[in-house]
Protein backbone atom coordinates (compact mmCIF):
# COMPACT_ATOMS: atom_id res chain seq x y z
CA UNK A 1 0.00 0.00 0.00
CA UNK A 2 1.73 3.82 -0.64
CA UNK A 3 2.46 5.65 1.40
CA UNK A 4 -0.58 8.48 2.61
CA UNK A 5 0.70 12.03 3.40
CA UNK A 6 -1.67 14.65 4.37
CA UNK A 7 0.89 17.45 4.84
CA UNK A 8 0.89 17.58 8.04
CA UNK A 9 4.17 19.93 9.16
CA UNK A 10 6.19 19.08 12.86
CA UNK A 11 4.29 20.30 15.82
CA UNK A 12 5.25 22.97 17.72
CA UNK A 13 6.36 21.97 21.30
CA UNK A 14 3.52 22.36 23.93
CA UNK A 15 2.46 20.83 26.88
CA UNK A 16 0.39 18.69 25.78
CA UNK A 17 1.06 17.00 21.94
CA UNK A 18 -1.17 14.58 22.19
CA UNK A 19 -4.09 16.85 22.20
CA UNK A 20 -2.77 19.05 19.38
CA UNK A 21 -2.29 16.01 17.29
CA UNK A 22 -5.57 14.98 18.31
CA UNK A 23 -7.20 18.42 17.13
CA UNK A 24 -5.03 18.16 14.07
CA UNK A 25 -6.17 15.06 12.87
CA UNK A 26 -10.17 15.91 14.01
CA UNK A 27 -9.75 19.01 11.49
CA UNK A 28 -8.90 17.16 8.81
CA UNK A 29 -11.99 14.42 9.75
CA UNK A 30 -14.33 17.51 9.89
CA UNK A 31 -12.78 19.39 6.94
CA UNK A 32 -13.73 16.26 4.78
CA UNK A 33 -9.68 16.32 3.84
CA UNK A 34 -9.86 12.76 5.35
CA UNK A 35 -13.21 11.47 3.71
CA UNK A 36 -15.47 8.76 5.57
CA UNK A 37 -14.04 5.42 5.22
CA UNK A 38 -10.52 6.92 4.19
CA UNK A 39 -7.21 5.02 6.13
CA UNK A 40 -5.52 7.25 8.46
CA UNK A 41 -1.78 7.32 8.38
CA UNK A 42 0.31 4.82 9.80
CA UNK A 43 1.94 5.26 12.87
CA UNK A 44 4.87 5.94 11.47
CA UNK A 45 4.00 8.61 9.27
CA UNK A 46 2.26 10.28 11.90
CA UNK A 47 5.53 10.46 14.01
CA UNK A 48 7.48 11.47 11.11
CA UNK A 49 5.13 14.35 9.78
CA UNK A 50 4.22 15.39 13.36
CA UNK A 51 7.70 14.89 14.94
CA UNK A 52 6.40 12.97 17.83
CA UNK A 53 6.47 9.90 19.53
CA UNK A 54 4.44 6.48 19.07
CA UNK A 55 3.26 7.03 22.49
CA UNK A 56 1.75 10.31 21.68
CA UNK A 57 0.18 8.77 18.03
CA UNK A 58 -1.52 6.24 20.10
CA UNK A 59 -3.02 8.26 22.71
CA UNK A 60 -4.04 10.39 19.75
CA UNK A 61 -5.65 7.99 17.82
CA UNK A 62 -7.56 6.30 21.14
CA UNK A 63 -9.29 9.75 22.09
CA UNK A 64 -10.40 9.86 18.07
CA UNK A 65 -11.08 6.42 18.54
CA UNK A 66 -13.36 7.45 21.99
CA UNK A 67 -14.81 10.81 20.38
CA UNK A 68 -16.75 8.23 17.49
CA UNK A 69 -14.43 9.83 14.72
CA UNK A 70 -12.36 6.91 13.48
CA UNK A 71 -12.59 3.02 14.28
CA UNK A 72 -10.09 0.67 14.43
CA UNK A 73 -9.12 -2.39 12.26
CA UNK A 74 -6.55 -5.22 14.54
CA UNK A 75 -2.93 -4.86 12.23
CA UNK A 76 -4.35 -3.00 9.51
CA UNK A 77 -4.73 0.59 10.70
CA UNK A 78 -7.17 3.76 11.93
CA UNK A 79 -10.07 4.18 9.81
CA UNK A 80 -12.43 7.65 9.52
CA UNK A 81 -15.96 6.93 10.54
CA UNK A 82 -18.52 6.36 7.71
CA UNK A 83 -20.74 9.18 10.58
CA UNK A 84 -18.15 10.41 12.54
CA UNK A 85 -18.28 11.91 16.42
CA UNK A 86 -20.90 9.81 17.72
CA UNK A 87 -18.99 9.18 20.73
CA UNK A 88 -20.45 9.24 24.02
CA UNK A 89 -18.12 10.87 25.96
CA UNK A 90 -15.33 13.90 25.31
CA UNK A 91 -12.65 15.19 27.28
CA UNK A 92 -11.38 17.68 26.11
CA UNK A 93 -7.11 18.97 25.99
CA UNK A 94 -8.48 22.33 28.47
CA UNK A 95 -10.59 20.32 30.52
CA UNK A 96 -7.62 18.37 31.54
CA UNK A 97 -5.14 20.90 31.82
CA UNK A 98 -4.15 22.46 35.06
CA UNK A 99 -4.38 21.63 38.86
CA UNK A 100 -7.85 22.14 39.40
CA UNK A 101 -8.84 19.92 36.17
CA UNK A 102 -6.59 17.51 37.50
CA UNK A 103 -8.25 17.35 40.60
CA UNK A 104 -11.85 17.43 38.81
CA UNK A 105 -10.96 14.26 36.58
CA UNK A 106 -9.35 12.59 40.08
CA UNK A 107 -13.10 12.58 41.25
CA UNK A 108 -14.06 11.05 38.27
CA UNK A 109 -11.86 8.12 38.85
CA UNK A 110 -13.11 7.83 42.08
CA UNK A 111 -16.49 7.37 40.34
CA UNK A 112 -15.86 4.43 38.28
CA UNK A 113 -12.11 3.04 39.23
CA UNK A 114 -13.15 1.88 42.87
CA UNK A 115 -16.48 -0.47 41.34
CA UNK A 116 -13.58 -1.41 39.02
CA UNK A 117 -11.41 -2.82 41.19
CA UNK A 118 -14.06 -4.03 42.98
CA UNK A 119 -15.45 -6.10 39.59
CA UNK A 120 -12.10 -6.78 38.94
CA UNK A 121 -11.86 -9.09 42.02
CA UNK A 122 -14.56 -10.64 41.44
CA UNK A 123 -14.04 -11.46 37.74
CA UNK A 124 -10.08 -11.98 37.91
CA UNK A 125 -8.52 -14.60 35.73
CA UNK A 126 -5.26 -16.33 35.57
CA UNK A 127 -4.71 -14.02 32.48
CA UNK A 128 -5.87 -10.81 34.10
CA UNK A 129 -3.90 -11.12 37.43
CA UNK A 130 -0.64 -11.87 35.24
CA UNK A 131 -1.17 -8.34 33.21
CA UNK A 132 -1.33 -6.75 36.61
CA UNK A 133 1.69 -8.44 37.77
CA UNK A 134 3.81 -7.44 34.75
CA UNK A 135 2.63 -3.70 35.07
CA UNK A 136 3.73 -3.57 38.63
CA UNK A 137 7.35 -5.02 37.94
CA UNK A 138 7.59 -2.52 34.69
CA UNK A 139 6.60 -0.15 37.42
CA UNK A 140 9.22 -0.91 40.13
CA UNK A 141 11.94 -1.57 37.11
CA UNK A 142 10.74 2.39 35.82
CA UNK A 143 11.57 3.36 39.51
CA UNK A 144 14.32 2.27 40.03
CA UNK A 145 16.20 3.33 36.05
CA UNK A 146 15.19 7.08 37.48
CA UNK A 147 11.74 7.70 35.96
CA UNK A 148 8.55 8.91 36.71
CA UNK A 149 6.88 5.16 35.75
CA UNK A 150 3.74 7.03 34.67
CA UNK A 151 3.62 5.22 31.48
CA UNK A 152 3.61 1.77 33.53
CA UNK A 153 1.09 3.15 36.21
CA UNK A 154 -1.52 3.57 33.30
CA UNK A 155 -0.95 -0.11 32.73
CA UNK A 156 -1.51 -1.02 35.56
CA UNK A 157 -4.85 0.76 35.72
CA UNK A 158 -5.21 -0.21 32.39
CA UNK A 159 -4.73 -3.99 33.25
CA UNK A 160 -7.27 -3.45 36.54
CA UNK A 161 -9.90 -2.34 34.01
CA UNK A 162 -9.51 -5.06 31.62
CA UNK A 163 -9.99 -7.28 34.03
CA UNK A 164 -13.47 -6.36 35.07
CA UNK A 165 -14.29 -7.69 31.77
CA UNK A 166 -16.41 -4.73 31.02
CA UNK A 167 -15.16 -3.05 27.77
CA UNK A 168 -16.77 0.12 28.61
CA UNK A 169 -14.58 0.68 31.80
CA UNK A 170 -11.33 0.44 29.35
CA UNK A 171 -13.20 2.98 26.60
CA UNK A 172 -13.72 5.57 29.71
CA UNK A 173 -9.61 4.69 30.70
CA UNK A 174 -8.86 5.50 26.87
CA UNK A 175 -10.82 8.77 26.93
CA UNK A 176 -8.75 10.11 29.30
CA UNK A 177 -5.23 9.07 28.18
CA UNK A 178 -2.84 10.58 29.35
CA UNK A 179 -4.76 12.98 31.62
CA UNK A 180 -5.69 9.69 33.48
CA UNK A 181 -2.01 9.95 35.33
CA UNK A 182 -1.44 13.36 36.61
CA UNK A 183 2.09 13.90 36.66
CA UNK A 184 2.11 12.80 33.29
CA UNK A 185 -0.17 15.35 32.27
CA UNK A 186 1.33 17.98 34.13
CA UNK A 187 4.47 17.23 33.56
CA UNK A 188 5.64 17.89 37.38
CA UNK A 189 9.00 16.98 38.67
CA UNK A 190 9.56 16.62 42.19
CA UNK A 191 12.03 19.21 43.94
CA UNK A 192 14.34 16.08 45.11
CA UNK A 193 14.93 12.65 44.09
CA UNK A 194 14.05 11.94 47.85
CA UNK A 195 10.77 13.35 47.55
CA UNK A 196 10.74 11.53 44.02
CA UNK A 197 11.47 7.85 45.33
CA UNK A 198 9.60 8.86 48.49
CA UNK A 199 6.20 10.10 47.01
CA UNK A 200 6.57 6.82 43.99
CA UNK A 201 6.95 4.35 46.85
CA UNK A 202 3.56 5.12 48.24
CA UNK A 203 2.39 4.89 44.67
CA UNK A 204 3.58 1.50 44.78
CA UNK A 205 2.75 0.56 47.84
CA UNK A 206 -1.00 2.03 47.14
CA UNK A 207 -0.74 -0.36 43.88
CA UNK A 208 0.48 -3.59 45.51
CA UNK A 209 -2.40 -3.20 48.35
CA UNK A 210 -4.78 -2.84 45.18
CA UNK A 211 -3.27 -5.86 43.33
CA UNK A 212 -3.15 -8.12 46.31
CA UNK A 213 -6.86 -7.65 46.99
CA UNK A 214 -7.61 -8.24 43.47
CA UNK A 215 -5.82 -10.95 43.04
CA UNK A 216 -7.48 -12.54 46.99
CA UNK A 217 -10.30 -12.27 44.87
CA UNK A 218 -12.10 -9.78 47.78
CA UNK A 219 -13.56 -7.27 46.30
CA UNK A 220 -14.54 -4.56 49.57
CA UNK A 221 -10.72 -4.66 49.48
CA UNK A 222 -9.92 -4.09 46.52
CA UNK A 223 -12.50 -0.95 46.41
CA UNK A 224 -11.32 0.12 49.76
CA UNK A 225 -7.47 -0.04 48.58
CA UNK A 226 -8.53 2.41 45.51
CA UNK A 227 -9.94 4.35 46.70
CA UNK A 228 -7.48 5.13 48.94
CA UNK A 229 -4.94 5.20 45.94
CA UNK A 230 -7.14 7.67 44.22
CA UNK A 231 -7.62 9.93 47.36
CA UNK A 232 -4.40 10.23 48.81
CA UNK A 233 -3.61 11.51 44.90
CA UNK A 234 -6.29 13.98 45.09
CA UNK A 235 -5.55 15.17 48.41
CA UNK A 236 -1.95 15.85 46.85
CA UNK A 237 -2.77 17.87 43.74
CA UNK A 238 -5.29 20.09 46.25
CA UNK A 239 -2.28 20.75 48.07
CA UNK A 240 -0.47 21.54 44.83
CA UNK A 241 -3.48 23.84 43.94
CA UNK A 242 -3.48 25.77 47.25
CA UNK A 243 0.27 26.34 47.45
CA UNK A 244 0.31 27.62 43.80
CA UNK A 245 -2.51 29.80 44.94
CA UNK A 246 -1.21 31.29 47.85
Amino acid sequence: MMRRDIGMSPLRPAANLTGALVHRLAEEIRSGRLAPGARLPTEQDLMREAGVSRTVVREAVAALRAEGLVFTRQGVGAFVNERPGEGIFRLTPSEAEGLQQVIQVLELRLALEVEAAGLAAERRSEAALALISEAEATFDAAVSAGGDAAEADFALHRAIFLATGNPHFLRFLEVLGRHAIPRRALGLVERSEAERRQYLAQVRAEHRLVAEAIAAGDPAAARAAMRQHLEAARERYRRLAAQAGG
